[in-house]
């Protein structure tokens, strides 16, 4: 299979991720660009490997099959504003940028239609490729070739799922985009807990983060849905029974949905502040 060209503008963690996934999985690194004004982001490229490095986007790489928006949503204006009207006609664009739809996009770079932009929201775990990635694109012409290019380039850094509506993509931001820091709050407090109980602090560390990996690969590889499992570890009148009871007097499944909601708005919300 023909190797495509990628073009990442923006050159953060989140790129590094994607473009070190690809370099893994075989990619060749002549067919990568990576644009970004810092000399900190541009060595760490260089050091990967990667020789076409910039800080301003020359016209060539502008005519890769596939343009990733690797950018914060606060800079996304000023950072395409170099950009419109200068993507080849063939070129998809790939953007991980949180909020900001298809239409703003579309007119940031003067596209015509919104048809070869692919919107996603992947997660900090593609840094360890174990990433979770969500995808959304219009039905239009050229669609099929732009989703195959997009799961292509995102699945080296861990799993896919397309949604079938834009809006959706602000309830994977708020699963799992924002979903591993949920994880990490979790973590964290099973650490101060066995601390607290008199575990010393690098043993409690490392019981949390096994427990909770062992758990996530437990789930992964199980036939059976997370509420089998956990009563499956729950006895009656046992100690897990107790720590869920706690847990639900606090009403911890009203907590975890009143804080996703937040998030989701909080999405909803760039799009308004930082869209056109």
């Amino acid at each position: 299979m023909t190797q495509p060209t990628v073009t990442f503008i923006g050159g953060g963690n989140m790129a590094r991720a994607i473009y070190g996934g690809l370099l893994e999985s075989g990619f060749a690194a002549t067919n990568i660009t990576v644009i970004d004004p810092s000399s900190t982001a541009q060595d760490v490229a260089r050091q990967a490997g990667i020789d076409q490095v910039f800080d301003g986007a020359p016209m060539d790489a502008l005519s890769a099959d596939l343009i990733v928006l690797a950018i914060k949503p606060q800079i996304t204006k000023a950072a395409l504003q170099p950009l419109s009207g200068r993507l080849a006609p063939n070129s998809f664009v790939l953007s991980i940028v949180a909020g900001i739809n298809a239409e703003s996009l579309a007119t940031l770079l003067d596209l015509s239609d919104t048809q070869s932009i692919i919107r996603c929201m992947p997660n900090t775990p593609a840094l360890v490729g174990e990433g979770m990635t969500g995808l959304y694109s219009d039905n239009g012409a050229g669609s099929a070739e732009g989703r195959a290019l997009a799961e292509r380039v995102m699945s080296s850094v861990g799993q896919c799922v397309w949604v079938d509506k834009e809006s959706d993509l602000d309830v994977i931001t708020a699963i799992s985009g924002s979903g591993p820091a949920y994880f990490f709050l979790f973590i964290e407090s099973l650490t101060d807990a066995a601390i607290a109980l008199g575990m010393d602090s690098e043993s409690a560390r490392k019981v949390a983060l096994q427990t909770a990996l062992g758990a996530s690969r437990l789930a992964s590889l199980s036939d059976e849905d997370a509420s089998t499992l956990r009563k499956n570890v729950t006895s009656p009148g046992g100690t897990t029974e107790q720590a869920i009871q706690s847990f639900e007097a606090c009403d911890i499944r009203g907590i975890v949905a009143q804080a996703t909601k937040a998030a989701a708005r909080r999405s909803l919300e760039l799009s308004k502040e930082f869209g056109v």
